[in-house]
């Protein structure tokens, strides 16, 4: 009862969603049918880039499967989390000192 379960788990939560993926994929690398193609490429677009639940199901099955892709996923989350400041060596353009009790804001060129 207890393997019936865990395979009745792995299918729903990871089978499912990968075959969903792979139909998706599909659909929109091949253009057709046009209209579940545009409406997929809009829902991605509104998203911004987000990973569905199809690509994060594979993600979890890969990582369960390879060790490596976990520490991956984790380095992703993290950078998203952490602050990624513009080191460049040059005085900042656009920025607050609030010591100095100044404020640097760049004029929009006009066109």
């Amino acid at each position: 009862m207890v393997m019936l379960t865990s395979l009745l788990f792995m299918v729903v939560l990871v089978i499912v969603p990968f075959t969903l993926a792979s139909v998706r994929h599909l659909v929109v690398r091949s253009g057709r049918p046009g209209w579940l193609c545009r409406r997929l490429a809009a829902r991605a677009r509104a998203r911004g880039g987000e990973l569905g639940l199809g690509a994060t199901a594979a993600e979890e099955l890969q990582a369960f499967l390879n060790a490596n892709k976990r520490v991956q996923i984790e380095q992703r989350r993290e950078r998203l989390v952490l602050r990624d400041d513009d080191h460049t060596g040059a005085p900042p353009r656009v920025g607050v000192d609030l010591d100095g009790g100044t404020a640097v804001v760049p004029r929009r060129r006009q066109r």
